[in-house]
């Protein structure tokens, strides 16, 4: 990780070089598994410095059930739209992007497009055995009643079956699909990134590196101006007009 956070601060991405204006984009950034936004912070600040608006989700350790996890994230969503009066781009680290691939399912009126960070889609537990662990012990922690964690339930049970029939059901027409993977990567299983109906992007870096690596810096920054060059081509949102919760109002 010191190595790919050097070897990002000494290259031209990070300045900006060759990166087109972001021109006010919103990009909501999500962190991964046991991570919160502070992960992502480097990132942050350099799409802020590239013209971009990049929003955090919120989230302290990503640890709580998914269903309640996304619930929180769409009203972020819906916010960031509703100010920037754009559809909004998601990056999504780990189980971030798992987040992400959600949003783009459950609301398309608000996404451009979304890039999955070193994210088992073809299967969420594809990962290191020392991982796995790491999930059965919060599931079994959030079993007990502990206010914050998901259980075993949200994994298997009814609890977010919606939330998993949506990441099934994959990403919708007119959402940009992006998955970065690595070979290298150490905790997630990169076969299980390569979702066929995705850009897949191939890196060589570490799984928790992929937030401060510079050639998936070039990947996100790539993907956001394909994000906007096809959403330019759609009718802008009204900046006076109010998003609609089309969850609520169903």
């Amino acid at each position: 990780m010191g190595l790919e956070l050097a070897a990002l601060t000494r290259n031209p991405v990070f300045r900006g070089k060759g990166v087109t204006d972001g021109r006010g984009q919103p990009v909501l950034l999500i962190p991964g598994f046991m991570a919160g936004d502070a992960s992502l912070g480097i990132m942050a600040r350099w799409l802020k410095g590239t013209g971009h608006h990049p929003s955090r989700a919120g989230i302290r350790s990503n640890v709580a059930c998914s269903g309640t996890t996304i619930e929180a994230l769409e009203d972020r969503l819906e916010r960031l739209v509703d100010r920037q009066g754009r559809r909004a781009a998601i990056v999504g680290h780990s189980r971030g992007g798992s987040f992400a691939k959600v949003l783009a399912r459950r609301r398309p009126d608000l996404v451009s497009g979304i890039v999955m960070l070193g994210c088992p889609q073809r299967d969420p537990l594809a990962v290191h055995p020392v991982v796995r662990a790491n999930i059965e012990a919060i599931a079994a922690i959030g079993k007990l009643g502990v206010p914050g964690f998901f259980s075993k339930v949200c994994l298997d049970g009814d609890c977010c079956s919606d939330f998993w029939e949506q990441f099934d059901a994959g990403v919708p027409r007119g959402v940009g699909y992006v998955s970065v993977y690595s070979k290298t990567d150490g905790v997630v299983s990169w076969k299980a990134c390569l979702d066929p109906a995705a850009e897949q992007v191939e890196v060589r870096s570490s799984h928790i590196g992929m937030a401060m690596h510079p050639d998936v810096y070039r990947a996100i920054a790539d993907s956001l101006a394909a994000f906007r060059k096809r959403d330019a081509r759609r009718k802008p949102l009204d900046k006076g007009a109010t998003v609609t919760p089309i969850r609520r109002a169903a």
